[in-house]
């Protein structure tokens, strides 16, 4: 698969090839699938948590005779059923982290390159440079290039006055290319790749 690369001016500088392996693979809904709930799983905290009868601060003392008051039989307050006692099986402090196998994070990956190529959602940018941090200067160019909601992946680091320029408009993300992943990719419209990026991405899979 040959693609235009783009200055952020909007003129062509060039062409590339798409390595097949990488950008041109049949996409696997199910490998994506199972990518997105594993980065999703170890994104939540897990810090929720609920007072069980232990932990309330309410007395221990029996309320009343066990027997003659014509009431049901109770001791302790903390009991659930009652208002300010304890919850049963409320939710504790813990991890939602699941297992993934490396190797399947990585073929995904690649999966969901290939999904991003075959709807025509990658562009290859020459260089993600500007000049001055400027956000409205970017947005403009983005606007014009028609880059509303889209990913932008530079090398191994992204220049600091881009940076600085992109964090503030919506939909923008920037990321270097050892940050690139499943979830990322997929929910924005658009996948941009720097010349530098793409190149990392192919000795990464070759």
């Amino acid at each position: 698969m040959e693609l235009t690369v783009l200055a952020l001016d909007g003129k062509e500088a060039g062409k590339v090839s798409l390595s097949q392996e990488i950008f041109g693979l049949e996409p696997r809904p199910d490998l994506i699938q199972r990518c997105v709930n594993w980065q999703l799983a170890r994104r939540q905290r897990g810090t929720h948590k609920t007072k069980d009868r232990g932990e309330v601060a309410r007395t221990g003392k029996k309320m009343h005779a066990q027997k003659g008051t014509g009431g049901a039989r109770h001791g302790s307050q903390r009991a659930n059923l009652f208002r300010g006692g304890g919850r049963v099986f409320g939710p504790v402090v813990r991890s939602h982290a699941i297992d993934l196998p490396k190797k399947v994070r990585a073929l995904a990956l690649r999966h969901a390159l290939s999904s991003k190529a075959k709807d025509g959602g990658i562009v290859i940018l020459d260089k993600a440079t500007v000049s001055e941090g400027k956000t409205k200067v970017l947005a403009g160019q983005l606007d014009k290039l028609g880059w509303g909601n889209a990913l932008i992946v530079d090398g191994q680091e992204v220049e600091a006055n881009f940076q600085l320029a992109a964090r503030n408009i919506p939909n923008i993300d920037v990321l270097p290319v050892q940050g690139i992943n499943v979830y990322d990719i997929l929910r924005r419209k658009t996948l941009v790749l720097t010349k530098t990026a793409l190149d990392a991405l192919e000795a990464r899979f070759k």
